[in-house]
């Protein structure tokens, strides 16, 4: 039953730090590109940004908006798999760290999506759609990449999470089978 819980808490806690990684990942994209926001963002979600106080304020709430959910699909893939511990307490610790791993893995490939974005798009051009009277394109078309790559990043992640949890869990049964048989 703990082991539930322990899933359940993964879901939450997985929700709100995808939310709070939003939040820091738009004020870091609004510092490169305040046109992807002033110029597509507001408009896609609907916002006027004096409703919370400002743009920072907007860019916050629409870094949380964007990315808590990423943190449900991540809660539940690391948490189902995680099952597979014997005992919650070491299911939390293995989780602990596969949470971490993916957030990381997220962090590193946003800023693979800006080097691609700013070294090769902003080159080459895009097929996406870019509003009309932009000043900075070249900007504006990094932070879309940082934001595409992100995405992606927290998929790959969580694969690479998910992985991690089965190969500790592997060598923890691996250790106990060993361990029991030296007692015999």
């Amino acid at each position: 039953m703990r082991k539930f819980g322990v899933l359940a808490s993964t879901i939450f806690i997985s929700a709100i730090l995808a939310g709070l990684y939003g939040i820091i990942h738009d004020q870091v994209t609004y510092s490169i590109s305040t046109e992807y926001f002033t110029k597509f963002k507001y408009d896609q979600f609907g916002f006027e940004p004096t409703w919370f106080g400002g743009h920072r304020q907007t860019v916050a709430v629409i870094g949380f908006l964007a990315t808590w959910w990423t943190g449900i699909i991540i809660g539940v893939g690391l948490g189902l798999t995680g099952l597979i511990y014997s005992d919650h307490k070491t299911m939390w610790k293995a989780i602990k760290k596969a949470i971490a791993l993916t957030f990381c893995v997220a962090v590193l490939t946003g800023f693979i999506g800006f080097l691609y974005g700013k070294l090769h798009l902003t080159k080459t051009g895009v097929s996406w759609w870019l509003p009309e009277n932009l000043v900075d394109k070249d900007s504006f078309i990094a932070v879309g990449s940082i934001h595409n790559f992100s995405y992606l990043g927290g998929l790959f992640g969580l694969s690479i999470g998910i992985i991690y949890l089965i190969r500790q869990n592997k060598i923890q049964r691996a250790k106990q089978i060993l361990s029991s048989q030296t007692l015999t």
